[in-house]
């Protein structure tokens, strides 16, 4: 193992968020390398096969891509395991890190939505995954499994990070009567791992992004902005 870990990263991968949520949990330096994804350098094209982000370099020219092995890696190689020793329970969770792949793939679908009927059939989508997850989680807490942190609240803590921002110029009701969900959410948002998976401009980049997808989370955003100038207008 090299003396210092790269992981190479996008500002809003919420994908690159898990890795980074994982090296901080097991207290492992890292250096961290933002790239463009618009303007590809040679040697990223070079090391990555898929052209995605996250890559972790472990020194030379070794390189490993993609999130799951990659978080897989780390657990097995530093510091305590994450994931359960149990295998059904560590099958389980490895199905649950999955599904909270498929609701980024579900919040892409909210955000790049073209009109109303799409938006909220995305949204509604959406809320019946969280539904189900409401029955899934440990009754106790705080995390998904109980007392200790895991492999699956670092994939989910990314995801709740959308929201974070979304709800600054959104009404979703995503959440409603999803005690356990909600509660959750709060915990991991309080995590200094998950808090320093971003830099402090993440809400204010993702916002960006979201005005530029010329899609109807755009419009709604926009009408906000006006809203907003107008009362300072006044």
């Amino acid at each position: 193992m090299p003396d210092t870990l790269t992981l190479i990263s996008h500002a809003l991968c919420p994908y690159v968020q898990r890795a980074a949520i994982v090296l901080h949990e097991k207290n492992v330096p890292f250096d961290r390398v933002t790239i463009d994804l618009a303007d590809k350098p040679d040697w990223f094209r070079a090391a990555s096969p898929l052209g995605k982000v996250p890559l972790l370099k472990l020194g030379g020219d070794r390189y490993l891509f993609e999130s799951a092995p990659i978080v897989e890696f780390l657990d097995e190689t530093e510091g305590s395991r994450l994931h359960p020793e149990d295998p059904a329970e560590r099958a389980r969770h490895r199905a649950y890190i999955e599904f909270a792949s498929q609701i980024l793939n579900g919040i892409g679908a909210l955000y790049n939505a073209r009109d109303d009927t799409g938006f909220y059939a995305a949204g509604e989508a959406l809320r019946a995954k969280f539904r189900h997850l409401e029955g899934e989680l440990d009754p106790d807490g705080p995390f998904f499994a109980g007392r200790a942190f895991s492999l699956v609240d670092a994939a989910f803590a990314p995801v709740f990070r959308y929201f974070d921002v979304f709800e600054t110029f959104l009404t979703l009701e995503m959440f409603d009567d999803l005690d356990r969900v909600l509660a959750w959410r709060g915990k991991l948002a309080a995590r200094t791992s998950v808090q320093e998976a971003v830099t402090a401009d993440y809400p204010a980049l993702l916002t960006a992004f979201l005005q530029n997808r010329n899609s109807w989370i755009s419009q709604l955003l926009d009408l906000r902005s006006r809203e907003r100038s107008l009362l300072v207008a006044h």
